[in-house]
């Protein structure tokens, strides 16, 4: 029973430090587009 959740708090951290290393060191940035739409505004009506 120890084996196991010993095999269960290291996969935790092992996950924990793979995410915080893929946040800080992997490419994240979002690909930035320009969108143009036209708004119809119905003012008066």
């Amino acid at each position: 029973m120890l084996r196991l959740l010993k095999l269960v708090l290291f996969l935790a951290v092992a996950t924990f430090v793979a995410a915080t290393s893929f946040a800080y060191l992997g490419d994240m940035t979002p690909a930035r587009t320009d969108v143009t739409q036209p708004v119809e505004l119905n003012v008066g009506q």
